[in-house]
């Protein structure tokens, strides 16, 4: 009865999956503006510059273009590193090549264009508060200066490692878009050097220490066993899976601690039955190229660690003078997202220390993001129009972990389940908020024809990381 009703599950999941993709096929968004009718941004009477576009500053921007699109007096810039951002959700699953990298990548330039924005892939490399001006710059190309009006800053965040010696030279960090892509040659790498040996490999060779044990980590560590017991095992019979050993050490009593205690112990079960190891209560010391010492004397012999255990501001801001700080370097901000000591300019994300309106610290999440990116496009409208702010009060919708393609630990809205309706759930759930049309149906083409073919697996040596 188990195996019909996931049959059944599956099935509808690839018919949705079809419906996905017969809509993206036939979407053809109609854009603001024509290319005629927009006039440049400098000219507009109200300039709102974006830094960043990650989940908050694109879901600012978009906000703002929706919010004024009855109005010629507001005009919305987004300045980024990258012409993309990535969707921090799925890119686990890129581990395993589940998911393809470039999948998971959602395009900017086109969306905001479309939205009525303006784009520039630059650096921010200066902030004039008093002249209202951004110096930006893309590698080869001349500086610009970029004036505003408001200023809303998204910069996100990066890896915190707590001073640990040999985290940066050792580690590979859950920091970039290319991480999971890194991770998983890591293991092909390793299997190539197996297969060539004359001699015993060490066991440090075949050992992954996935540190943290927040839901990056225990997904990581998830996709990895699918990687090895799944993916490659085709690809390299003469390799025992089960000499690859994952470990997974969290400071924590319980890993997942964001979640209720009984999805916790579901997901630590499931982890067992997946054969990796959970260190509970206690932390990395050091690491170096062989080895990971841990606080409590313990040494694993590993040449493979991966590092999920913290997140601090990006350190770019540290580049611009005259701004508040917190202890971990994020912005200090009101609860209506202000940056304390200016009128004009916002934070938001990752780069911020956002709190509601009880002063409570507001997660540096996903859904905090996109909760916070509509509240500081309402308030920066309402500063404009002279209207009264309103305070940013998170509300969490839930929490969801996918531990493979077949099993997820959920919890929304109250209502606590897992299992593969969990992790059916998951997918749908993350395959309606992937906002590019062309991704949504290349990822539910991909699970779709990963119930036909068993999922190759490829190493492209020197490509850039």
């Amino acid at each position: 009865m188990n195996k019909l009703v996931k049959r059944s599950l599956t099935v509808g999941g690839g018919i949705l999956a079809l419906q996905f993709l017969r809509k993206a096929l036939t979407f053809k968004p109609n854009p603001r503006y024509e290319p005629w009718e927009r006039k440049p941004y400098r000219e507009f009477e109200n300039k709102i510059l974006v830094l960043g576009g990650g989940f908050s500053g694109y879901t600012a921007a978009k906000s703002l273009c929706k919010m004024t699109e009855d109005r010629d007096d507001v005009a919305v810039m987004v300045v980024s590193r990258e012409n993309y951002f990535t969707f921090w959700p799925m890119l686990a699953g890129v581990i395993s090549s589940d998911i393809e990298t470039k999948n998971v990548a959602q395009p900017l330039r086109r969306s905001l264009i479309e939205l009525g924005a303006s784009f520039r892939r630059a650096d921010v490399k200066e902030i004039d508060f008093e002249e209202k001006l951004v110096t930006a710059v893309d590698e080869g190309v001349k500086s610009v200066q970029i004036p505003f009006d408001h200023l809303i800053m998204t910069l996100g965040g990066e890896p915190a490692y707590f001073g640990i010696p040999g985290v940066e030279e050792h580690a590979i960090s859950m920091k970039s878009i290319n991480t999971a892509e890194e991770i998983r040659n890591r293991v092909i790498e390793r299997y190539e050097e197996h297969t060539i040996s004359r001699g015993e490999v060490p066991a440090s060779k075949l050992t992954f220490v996935i540190i943290g044990g927040g839901a990056t980590g225990v997904e990581t560590a998830s996709e990895l066993h699918s990687l090895v017991h799944q993916a490659l095992a085709p690809d390299y019979p003469n390799i025992e899976p089960h000499r690859v050993r994952i470990i997974l050490v969290d400071r924590n009593e319980q890993i997942l601690k964001e979640l209720d205690p009984a999805l916790r112990r579901t997901a630590r079960k499931k982890l067992a039955d997946l054969q990796v190891e959970v260190m509970n209560n206690v932390g990395a010391r050091e690491i170096t190229g062989d080895k990971v010492v841990l606080d409590n004397g313990h040494v694993i012999e590993c040449e493979n660690v991966i590092w999920t255990a913290g997140a601090r501001a990006s350190v770019s801001l540290e580049r611009f003078e005259g701004l508040p700080y917190d202890e971990r370097k994020g912005l200090e901000v009101d609860p209506y997202c202000r940056v304390k000591g200016f009128d004009n300019v916002w934070g938001i994300g990752d780069c911020a220390a956002n709190i509601d309106s009880k002063g409570n610290p507001i997660p540096p999440n996903a859904q905090a993001a996109v909760q916070g990116g509509k509240v500081v496009a309402r308030n920066v409208l309402a500063a404009i129009d002279g209207k009264e702010l309103k305070t940013f009060d998170y509300r969490p919708l839930g929490q969801l972990v996918e531990m493979g393609s077949q099993f997820a630990v959920n919890e929304v809205m109250g209502v606590k389940f897992s299992g593969f309706i969990a992790a059916l759930f998951w997918r749908v759930t993350y395959l309606f908020k992937t906002e590019s049309p062309q991704n949504r149906a290349r990822i539910a083409a991909d699970w779709l024809m990963d119930l036909f073919f068993h999922p190759s697996v490829t190493q492209i040596r020197g490509r850039e990381r």
